[in-house]
């Protein structure tokens, strides 16, 4: 089950008596993870234990959320929460713009080159900058650095996991 959840945030601890908790937002879009109504699966860091709660209302607060969620009025009733992940179903993930991916669907892909020759297997993402980079692990053990832009990347399938990508002079 776990594998269908995305990971949107952390309960690191309460806030005042209300019932509100402070949330570490782990998501690009807590605007609309956090939104009222949103429904939120809340989960217990050692057994895995799920509970799905409704957020009542949210806002942020020093470069977190301040999130109560419905049916939870008082400290004492969150209290517990606190350390819980907070995550979304795989199905409710925003929708992104072409050309944009979430790194579960981009780890993990084969990439190959335009004569269809199979360079190795995405295995990490970094964001130095400008572009982000994804990083190939080829069969030789060494690594591939390919830079996200258009002039490299061809073709992303995220359905059958794999990448076409243009190997400008440099790059090998």
């Amino acid at each position: 089950m776990s594998d269908s959840l995305l990971s949107v945030g952390k309960i690191v601890n309460t806030h005042g008596i209300r019932g509100e908790l402070k949330v570490l937002s782990s998501t690009d879009f807590p605007e609309v993870r956090f939104a009222p109504k949103s429904k939120l699966i809340i989960v217990h860091p050692e057994t895995g234990e799920q509970l799905e709660v409704t957020v009542a209302s949210a806002r942020p607060n020093k470069g977190m959320f301040i999130v109560r969620f419905a049916g939870y009025d008082n400290i004492n009733e969150v209290e517990k929460y606190k350390g819980f992940d907070i995550k979304v179903s795989k199905g409710a993930s925003v929708g992104l713009p072409d050309n944009e991916y979430y790194f579960y669907e981009i780890i993990g892909c084969r990439v190959i080159d335009e004569e269809g020759k199979e360079l190795g297997v995405i295995e990490e993402i970094l964001r130095p900058g400008a572009n982000d980079v994804w990083v190939v692990k080829m069969p030789s053990r060494k690594q591939l650095l390919l830079p996200v832009i258009d002039e490299v990347v061809l073709d992303v399938d995220v359905e059958a996991k794999i990448v076409k990508v243009h190997l400008m002079e440099g790059l090998l």
